[in-house]
């Protein structure tokens, strides 16, 4: 689950990361307020960045600066309902410009090969990582935290000093270890500060001096941890999620969408992926990972059937059921009740085994649906029945 920029920095708070005040504002009339109180402070510029869950908003034209409220009202009112990347705008983020000396990228994230959390540092922060991964290689520095005791003091201190950040090594590695600490207590697949700035700032007497703070946040978490912490769902955003994603949830089925042609519904994970590796050796495309779970009753296998259809580009769906907590004759009935329902005429192709698969087979002969015995047949009929409903 990705969360926008706002909320990831509350988690970074929450773990004592520096991070510069800000305000959420879903009207061009609260961003004026909140440019008021940051100038009020002090700040001679703000920040107005539109908050979306995709990359490159600076390019799209949603950051832009500010000197005044009156130029605050105008540059939020231009971002607020701006599309990038297909979607909509709906609230910016408001802060205090800082006076940037340097900027840096850091990130916390999985290393599932060495099956531990991985720190990446790089002194060129402000851009794609993947760019500077593809062309600087050598500018990136990575350090595995040890997967008992954590990111240790004299890694996190390596790290900083190979970022570059020796003048401000203590706070680097301060940082480091809360990126660890929040990303493991938050049960996050990722913890992404870029930039991480070092900033001139001036103090209550006056005097200028460079800090190092996290001007940028970005934090995915792990979805299949969210009943370990029920306080993070309230940070999903519903305004860009997708329809088909949220549907799926709310019926209980694990639903990826793909890039091919053929649907699938399948009960276990592990079975799931067999099902498309035979379809692709079969000479198909699946459009979709689906698991409608075990024990799924008839009116879940419609909502996913539902799912399914809702891609345009499917033109054939394989559904392949083992039967051990979930009856067959349950899952004919919910796709004879979703065929019933369908909006466009899409051929199917059954295969039913284990309980009750005999009922489910008498229903599916009396539905007149296309049956398989293997999964091998049930492949090579689905990719047939999608090369020929393409051709048509």
């Amino acid at each position: 689950m990705k969360i926008q920029e706002a909320d990831a920095k509350s988690l970074l708070l929450a773990h004592g990361l520096p991070v510069p005040s800000w305000e959420v504002a879903r009207t061009a009339g609260e961003a004026r307020a909140a440019a008021e109180r940051a100038l009020t402070a002090g700040a001679e510029r703000v920040v107005i960045k539109a908050q979306v869950l995709v990359g490159g908003r600076g390019k799209a034209g949603g950051v832009k600066l500010a000197a005044s409220a009156d130029e605050a009202e105008r540059v939020a009112g231009a971002i607020l309902g701006m599309d990038i990347k297909g979607i909509t705008v709906r609230k910016v983020l408001v802060a205090a410009a800082a006076d940037i000396v340097a900027e840096f990228y850091l990130a916390a994230t999985i290393d599932r090969h060495a099956k531990r959390v991985l720190l990446l540092g790089s002194a060129e922060g402000g851009v794609e990582i993947e760019a500077v991964a593809a062309e600087h290689p050598e500018a990136i520095v990575a350090i595995h935290a040890h997967p008992y005791l954590g990111l240790l003091d004299g890694e996190a201190r390596r790290l900083a000093f190979d970022m570059g950040l020796g003048g401000h090594w203590k706070a680097a590695a301060s940082i480091a270890r809360g990126l660890y600490r929040t990303m493991v207590a938050f049960d996050a697949d990722l913890v992404e500060i870029n930039p991480l700035a070092i900033v001139r700032e001036r103090g209550p007497d006056g005097a200028i001096a460079e800090r190092l703070v996290c001007l940028d946040a970005k934090i995915t978490l792990d979805d299949s941890a969210l009943p370990r912490h029920p306080e993070l769902e309230a940070l999903r955003d519903l305004d860009e999620e997708n329809p088909a994603d949220a549907a799926a949830r709310a019926e209980g089925i694990t639903f990826i969408k793909l890039d091919g042609t053929i649907g699938c519904m399948v009960n276990g994970a592990g079975l799931a992926m067999t099902t498309m590796d035979l379809v692709k050796r079969a000479g198909g495309e699946p459009a979709n990972f689906l698991d409608i779970g075990g024990g799924a009753r008839s009116e879940r296998v419609a909502a996913a059937m539902r799912l399914i259809l809702e891609d345009p580009k499917v033109t054939a769906i394989l559904v392949n059921i083992f039967g051990g907590i979930t009856r067959g004759d349950e899952v004919a009935r919910g796709l004879i009740e979703a065929r019933a329902q369908q909006t466009r005429d899409v051929p199917m192709i059954v295969r039913i085994v284990g309980t009750n698969a005999l009922e489910a087979a008498q229903l599916l002969h009396e539905a007149r649906f296309v049956t398989a015995a293997s999964l091998d047949e049930a492949a090579t009929k689905a990719v047939g029945a999608a090369a020929a409903g393409a051709a048509a």
